[in-house]
């Protein structure tokens, strides 16, 4: 069996695609260190890119994480490796979130790992209105078996529940929008002029709902020059709510790789996606957002489908800016 080079080149597709991952306020906060004597890959928390007000636990730090491991792993399935992950490999490094071994090579290829990777580069957060045309079920039930692969559930709400959940989204807005610290924190995530490489450039930003129906995240809130002017969202939208048994660390790791599996699973059916994560950012709404039906799962993301145009891509920071120096 050949050998594969974990050299610069092969380094550079790796975290190229790491990077495509999302992240909550697109803050990256990942970066990479290669242990070359093990073929290890170490994926670290970049703190200096946390957002305290929205997220005190940074568990939606680990989510965005975890949705870069997905990529690196789909990334070395692609070049030929089977790679091996591990979470939180190191109870003594807290910044260590996860150590992916490659020092071993893959006799087939996957079933659907082309497809995934090649979505890699298509999947775009949406912030604009969907069409009215539903997702079909066998398209929605490839997403759920890509939530169970990566050891968490989605949940597809019935009409009911989805009201329900989009009225927490609601209040959770309201109280975002007017709490001045997660206000002041939302709207320094925005970048005009001389965008960096992380942050949401004002271009970027969506419309409100001019129903007040489907509650989009009002980054611009209070910023009337970036106000984008109402538009008219599906008036029955399809929600799905992405949960864990448990609610660790570990569990948030692993939603951030089922949230990514699900996204890129979705964007080789050509079906988009936006995340409402207002909810989740308040412990009592997120804890109101559990199904009281469907057990003690703990709601970790709710994710909007839908059909639309593909999006545009928001900056990613350079490869070689994320690898540390000292690989």
């Amino acid at each position: 069996m050949p050998t594969l080079a974990l050299d610069a080149a092969a380094l550079e597709k790796l975290v190229s695609a790491a990077v495509a991952a999302p992240s909550i306020h697109n803050s990256q906060p990942w970066h990479f260190r290669l242990d070359p004597r093990t073929s290890v890959l170490e994926v670290r928390a970049a703190r200096e890119r946390a957002v305290p007000a929205t997220d005190p636990q940074q568990r939606a730090m680990h989510i965005s994480v975890g949705a870069a491991v997905l990529n690196l792993r789909i990334a070395a399935r692609h070049l030929g490796w089977a790679p091996e992950v591990r979470l939180l490999p190191d109870p003594a490094d807290p910044d260590l979130f996860a150590a992916v071994r490659l020092d071993e090579t893959s006799p087939v290829r996957l079933p659907g790992t082309e497809r995934l990777y090649d979505a890699i580069w298509h999947r775009h957060s949406i912030r604009t209105p969907f069409t009215d045309r539903p997702v079909p079920a066998d398209i929605l039930d490839r997403l759920v078996t890509a939530a169970q692969e990566e050891e968490t559930t989605l949940h597809l709400p019935d009409r009911e529940e989805t009201a329900r959940l989009l009225e927490l989204t609601a209040e959770a807005e309201r109280r975002s929008t007017t709490d001045p610290g997660r206000r002041t924190e939302s709207r320094d995530w925005i970048r005009s002029g001389d965008v960096p490489a992380y942050g949401i450039p004002a271009h970027a930003l969506g419309p409100q709902d001019r129903d007040g129906h489907l509650p989009m995240r009002d980054f611009a809130a209070l910023r009337p020059a970036e106000h984008r002017p109402p538009a008219t969202f599906e008036h029955e939208p399809r929600i799905a709510a992405l949960t864990t048994d448990h609610d660790r660390p570990a569990d948030w790791l692993r939603t951030g790789l089922a949230l990514e599996h699900v996204l890129l699973a979705a964007t080789v059916h050509e079906v988009r996606a936006s995340l409402l994560h207002q909810a989740m950012e308040w412990p009592e709404l997120r804890r109101a957002a559990r199904e009281p039906h469907q057990g003690p799962g703990h709601v970790q993301m709710l994710i909007r489908l839908g059909y639309g145009p593909e999006g545009s891509p928001t900056p990613r920071i350079a490869a070689a800016d994320v690898l540390d120096p000292e690989t």
